[in-house]
């Protein structure tokens, strides 16, 4: 599903990144980061990527800074959360997809696939 696609992750919980790092490479994707604190991120050059899937909440610092370059960038992008503000997020990004942790592997791996999808038919 994602053979060759650049995948950012931004995750401040290690293990999770692992994980999130192993579920998309198993799909064929190539991983950035992952990204453990926003500065770090924010370093990075999107314009290497296809999608990012981000944390809100990186130790208490909200990912949207990055969120919003990547938005005026027309990269697509997911977010991925344990305890956002859903209505906050849908007022500020619209139809950005939203995962609640826990999530299963398979979910992630679509819900990016689709995100992607969409931002190409937009774009078209």
């Amino acid at each position: 599903m994602l053979d060759g696609k650049r995948i950012m992750i931004v995750e401040d919980e290690a293990l999770l990144a692992l994980d999130l790092s192993l579920t998309l490479e198993d799909e064929g994707a190539e991983i950035e980061g992952p990204f453990h604190r926003l500065e770090q991120a924010m370093r990075y050059d999107p314009q290497e990527i296809d999608a990012a899937l981000l944390d809100v909440d990186l130790s208490g610092v909200p990912v949207f800074p990055l969120a919003d370059v990547l938005d005026r960038r027309g990269i697509p992008f997911v977010f991925h959360t344990g305890r956002a503000d859903l209505a906050a997020l849908r007022e500020r990004y619209g139809d950005v997809p939203i995962l609640m942790k826990p999530t299963v592997p398979q979910e992630i791996v679509t819900t990016v696939s689709i995100a992607m999808r969409s931002n190409r038919d937009r774009a078209a």
